[in-house]
């Protein structure tokens, strides 16, 4: 299945970081526990930049170029979010995915999409 997102899984993706590791949402006051920032010149549906994690940068950055390995689809929410690591790190597993987001992710409902569905929770 396809959605707005997923023809960026398996490809090398620039992004911006907004919210750096460590800092705190400005409304909601939790902590980002990794970077968090957005694809530039890209539309989501909420008319805002394509949203995107950086996961296996432990320290904040404000650009970063990776690969994008999967998206969290959020079933009850329509801003899905990339998930991006370093070209030079093989994988991260799906349960890495959901420990690293979970800061965010758990005030909704998702899944984690790669080449296929596969379930988040």
């Amino acid at each position: 299945m396809e959605n707005y997102v997923t023809r960026f899984i398996g490809k090398e993706i620039g992004i911006n970081i907004d919210r750096p590791i460590g800092s705190k949402h400005p409304k909601y006051g939790f902590v980002y526990g990794v970077n968090y920032g957005f694809v530039p010149d890209t539309k989501a549906p909420d008319g805002e930049e394509i949203d995107a994690y950086l996961i296996g940068i432990d320290y904040p950055v404000e650009k970063y170029t990776g690969k994008c390995i999967a998206v969290v689809h959020r079933t009850n929410d329509r801003d899905d979010k990339l998930i991006i690591i370093p070209s030079s790190v093989e994988n991260v597993s799906n349960e890495d995915i959901i420990k690293a987001v979970d800061f965010q992710e758990r005030f909704f409902k998702s899944e984690i999409i790669r080449r296929g569905w596969t379930k988040m929770q």
